[in-house]
């Protein structure tokens, strides 16, 4: 017996697949801590994929004065940031608008935990990740693990003869 497929199902099927082909694929770039080299591999697959014919470009990298780093920005489009006043001073941000409105293939954003200034569209860089991703661009981001927050317990040193320190009056090394 040939049993055909539901023409229904079929439909719904090749629209899942074709919202999910249409979602655009993030990658993370993970290290322990700062100065890792992560935005450094970020810079270096995305000369590999601007090579290999990929519209590429930089949303925002932090090189934070490292010169092997920014050396790494020659020859990559740069999206201009964008300047937000902010108590008297003014605020270099990734500008999302900017962003938008160019639609890369791939884009490279740092700092994926990073605050937004006030008066963004997004408080946090992870939400601006989100829309970027919801439109279709690919994105290629780094991430820091979060510093543990424990108070530091140092043992406080005890100067008194261990046969002091434990109330029996004996030594606790002696054999006996």
């Amino acid at each position: 017996m040939n049993e055909r497929p539901n023409p229904d199902e079929l439909l719904s099927r090749l629209r899942a697949e074709d919202e999910h082909t249409q979602r655009a694929k993030l990658k993370i770039f993970f290290g322990a801590s700062a100065g890792v080299g992560k935005t450094f591999a970020m810079l270096v697959e995305a000369h590999e994929r601007r090579r290999s014919g990929v519209d590429v470009v930089v949303g925002l990298a932090e090189t934070h004065g490292r010169r092997e780093t920014a050396a790494l920005l020659d020859g990559l489009e740069l999206l201009p940031r964008r300047s937000i006043p902010y108590r008297g001073a003014t605020i270099e941000e990734f500008d999302l608008d900017a962003a938008l409105a160019r639609r890369p293939e791939l884009i490279v954003l740092d700092e994926l935990a990073h605050t937004n200034a006030p008066g963004s569209r997004h408080r946090k860089r992870w939400q601006d990740v989100e829309e970027l991703l919801g439109v279709g661009i690919r994105r290629i981001h780094d991430a820091q693990r979060p510093a543990r927050r424990e108070p530091v317990r140092r043992r406080r040193r005890d100067h008194r003869h261990p046969a002091e320190r434990n109330g029996s009056g004996r030594d606790p090394r002696s054999c006996r």
